[in-house]
């Protein structure tokens, strides 16, 4: 990253968005065809949370593009069940709707394999239903593979950095689909960025910018589950749906890599038998937003149970576990996951004045290398910001802060003595 963009970046306290106003009626999203610099891919997409597309070049020399897919472009279902065979993977019914979802079911992937070829013999279409083997976690239980490799533009990954050190999740996923699979009406978890990869096939996107899905709730403030419906067209079911702008709508052919950024809602369809790889990711470019998604989940598990605020005296202890529950984090994880965020680059940028070694490990490292000392530093600003933002919030002043890893005070002090100390190595320092 160069050194000006980041001179810029870490001059914001808060990172101003402009307006989504230009998708309303457009069309099309910038399609990047050759070689873009990081540092234009933060200014043009990231900074502003806008989405954009890779061309296939990005993905030629990927080793899955090579062996998953037939010289017809097809997938390889040999060459998967050599590979994969009685791995127990996770697989969808897009025909049923279970909360707003598909319900899944964990099969042999030998078994979706004959399901599929079974679909396609059968002009696409089974008494099972229509199967989708998403959200599988290849890389995590298949780290020998290395079936491709993370474009630089998203490398810079807060959220599986995070899960990695923990060693028990991640959110990297591959998803397998016969024509006609697809995806309901959702934002990203977290309201992370998310990319997503396609190995063969087809997909098209419905997207939303934030807050056009405001309008495509029902009268009791549901999400739409499927936004192309007839019932969205009921005023009575749907009283502002007619509010809405037009979905962006984006195909994406096979080896193209889509950037879908934070809190874009959207729907997915695989357009023909398709293979892809998608990640979910976040970092200091967005990480604010993440934040504000975390207090309005809170804020509506307190709607929901304000009755007995006065009955409970833990009413705000038991919000934070039905909050995790629900989003799959609370407060005192978002802490920790601050934490081990701001370790990593403090201690990457004391290895680099040579007064310590690095305490992470040898992937991170080449991360943390390629993306540069001012990333660390910008990275170390954010995280500051958010812990300020934390300590001024009054819930999270409520909680028990001698339960929580590390105490934000002092890691907000750390980040700072960090920065100071080492601001002749990325001369980003803010007096």
């Amino acid at each position: 990253m160069d050194r000006d963009s980041y001179h810029n970046c870490c001059s914001l306290v808060k990172i101003p968005r402009q307006s989504y106003e230009q998708f309303w009626s457009s069309h099309f999203v910038d399609y990047i065809e050759k070689e873009l610099s990081y540092s234009k891919f933060l200014k043009k997409y990231l900074l502003p949370n806008h989405p954009c597309m890779f061309s296939k070049r990005f993905t030629e020399d990927w080793k899955c593009r090579k062996q998953w897919v037939t010289e017809e472009g097809k997938p390889n279902f040999q060459k998967l069940l050599q590979q994969f065979d009685e791995t127990p993977v996770p697989v969808a019914n897009c025909n049923a709707k279970e909360y707003n979802a598909n319900p899944k079911q964990i099969i042999p992937f030998k078994e979706f394999i004959h399901y599929w070829k079974e679909y396609i013999q059968n002009g696409h279409s089974s008494p099972k239903g229509c199967l989708y083997l998403k959200d599988w976690h290849m890389s995590r239980e298949f780290p020998e593979h290395n079936v491709y490799t993370t474009p630089v533009f998203f490398s810079s990954d807060w959220l599986n950095e995070y899960w990695d050190t923990l060693e028990v999740d991640d959110y990297r996923f591959v998803y397998m689909g016969p024509k006609g699979s697809w995806t309901p009406f959702h934002a990203d978890v977290f309201r992370s960025y998310s990319w997503s990869a396609n190995i063969c096939g087809r997909k098209k996107w419905l997207l939303y910018p934030p807050g056009q899905e405001d309008f495509l709730r029902d009268c009791h403030g549901n999400l739409a589950y499927d936004i192309t419906a007839p019932e969205l067209q009921d005023k009575g079911q749907f009283p502002h749906s007619d509010e809405a702008c037009q979905p962006l709508e984006i195909i994406q052919e096979a080896g193209e890599i889509i950037f879908v950024p934070s809190g874009w809602h959207h729907q997915v369809y695989n357009l023909e038998d398709t293979i892809s790889i998608n990640h979910n990711w976040l970092n200091g470019c967005n990480v604010d937003i993440m934040w504000q998604f975390l207090q309005n989940e809170l804020s509506a598990v307190q709607r929901e149970i304000e009755e007995w605020r006065n009955t409970m005296d833990s009413w705000h202890q038991h919000c934070q576990v039905i909050m995790k529950s629900c989003s799959g984090i609370d407060y005192s994880e978002f802490s920790s996951f601050l934490k081990i965020i701001a370790d990593n680059r403090m201690s990457f940028l004391t290895s680099c004045t040579g007064s310590s070694p690095p305490s992470y490990t040898h992937q991170l490292s080449e991360t943390l290398a390629t993306l540069g000392l001012q990333h660390a530093a910008f990275d170390l600003q954010r995280v500051a910001h958010i812990l300020e933002c934390m300590l001024c919030n009054e819930d999270f002043k409520r909680l028990d802060h001698s339960t929580l890893s590390s105490q934000p005070e002092s890691l907000l002090q750390q980040i700072k003595q960090t920065i100071h100390s080492t601001r002749g190595q990325h001369c980003l320092y803010q007096e």
